[in-house]
């Protein structure tokens, strides 16, 4: 999607529609479709460019159109699946992560628009913007240039740019997975046992509906397009550090969290909280609150969590709709007050040219608002299923 210019053309289309007054609006919902299929620090590098590009034709300062933009990737990297914390919640809690998928949607749509309209006066003051960062806005290169490219990745820039992308194309690639996920729950809770039943589940599997996604984006954004199929393998395969870096995180976050529940660390914060009498939607989002606040980042805040809540949530005989509030609850929790312990703080601050001090009055702020905003959701939602 990076490489093919997707992001960049899905982008661009929203800001045609919007008009120039809306810019800033326009980032945020290209945020929000970008944001499902792709990881916060990838997502915001991938639509960083655009928001230079804005940045230089309005003459504001980056940081009006990138901190919105990232609060909305890093509310749909805590709520949605397939991000690693909402699928590693969901194994945790035994809830499908399709449920959690067709709860957490209009969640994340809710809060990203109620976040938007809250900060709006908190953007609206003066920001400055770094010299060094001022100088990319005036000299902005297109993320996708050849010459500053791998080779495979040069190659399936140019196919790229002699066949544009659609936007209608990136739209099935970043809905296709959700479709999938969606369609394996329903499949399961309403469809008779058979063969059909069996298919739709197994493909709803969130590892599965994402391996028939890659398939489908080689196909349509490379072989499609005339790439060569190990030109395809290489772009793929470029990929895998990162994953490889979200696996190990993954990893010692559960271990994090089996520190915690071993050492009786968790028992103590867990006890501290019920014993002040609270409801468990507010247990579980505080919890990962002060998780989040202490250690950084969100994915081990989530998993370790529902580490510690998870032998109390078993002993509620809960259904599989209020399992999946609470993972939304723990997911509210994960993205508040990022602040300087957080690697996505420093991610933001430093791409939108912002000080240490301009981060915390700005962006750690934000995720506060879009965090209660969430949370507020997911507890209308409790009271109304």
């Amino acid at each position: 999607v990076d490489l093919s210019g997707g992001a960049r053309v899905v982008a661009g289309a929203l800001v045609r529609r919007a008009g120039a007054a809306h810019v800033p609006l326009a980032i945020v919902i290209a945020a929000f479709g970008v944001g499902i299929p792709v990881f916060f620090e990838v997502g915001v590098i991938m639509l960083m460019p655009l928001v230079y590009g804005m940045a230089r034709q309005t003459g504001r300062v980056p940081a009006i159109f990138a901190v919105p933009m990232a609060v909305t990737m890093l509310t749909v990297h805590a709520l949605l699946p397939p991000h690693p914390g909402a699928v590693a919640v969901g194994g945790a809690l035994g809830v499908g992560a399709g449920r959690v998928l067709m709860l957490g949607l209009p969640l994340a749509a809710f809060s990203v628009a109620l976040t938007y309209v809250l900060s709006r006066p908190l953007m609206s003051r003066p920001l400055g913007c770094a010299p060094d960062i001022r100088a990319i806005v005036d000299d902005v290169r297109d993320a996708g240039d050849p010459a500053h490219a791998a080779p495979a990745d040069a190659h399936f820039v140019e196919l790229a740019r002699a066949h544009p992308v659609h936007p209608g194309e990136i739209g099935l690639v970043i809905g296709l997975p959700v479709v999938l996920m969606i369609a394996g729950t329903l499949a399961s809770d309403m469809m008779a046992a058979g063969m059909a039943r069996s298919v739709i589940a197994f493909a709803g599997i969130p590892y599965v509906a994402l391996g028939i996604d890659v398939v489908a984006c080689a196909w349509l954004l490379g072989l499609r397009r005339g790439a060569r199929l190990a030109t395809v393998s290489d772009v793929l395969a470029a990929a895998l550090p990162s994953t490889a870096g979200i696996i190990l995180i993954t990893g010692a976050g559960g271990a994090f969290a089996q520190v915690l529940v071993q050492s009786g660390v968790g028992d103590a914060l867990g006890g501290m909280l019920s014993s002040a009498g609270l409801p468990v939607l507010a247990l579980c989002f505080i919890m990962t609150m002060i998780l989040r606040v202490a250690q950084g980042p969100t994915t081990v805040a989530l998993m370790a969590t529902a580490g510690i809540v998870g032998p109390l949530v078993a002993r509620l005989h809960l259904d599989q709709t209020h399992l999946a509030l609470l993972a939304l609850s723990m997911g509210a929790g994960g993205m508040a007050l990022s602040h300087v312990n957080d690697a996505g703080f420093w991610i933001v601050t430093r791409m939108a040219g912002l000080s240490v001090a301009e981060g915390l009055s700005s962006w750690t702020l934000m995720t506060g608002i879009a965090a209660l905003t969430a949370f507020a959701g997911t507890a209308l939602m409790w009271m109304a299923l």
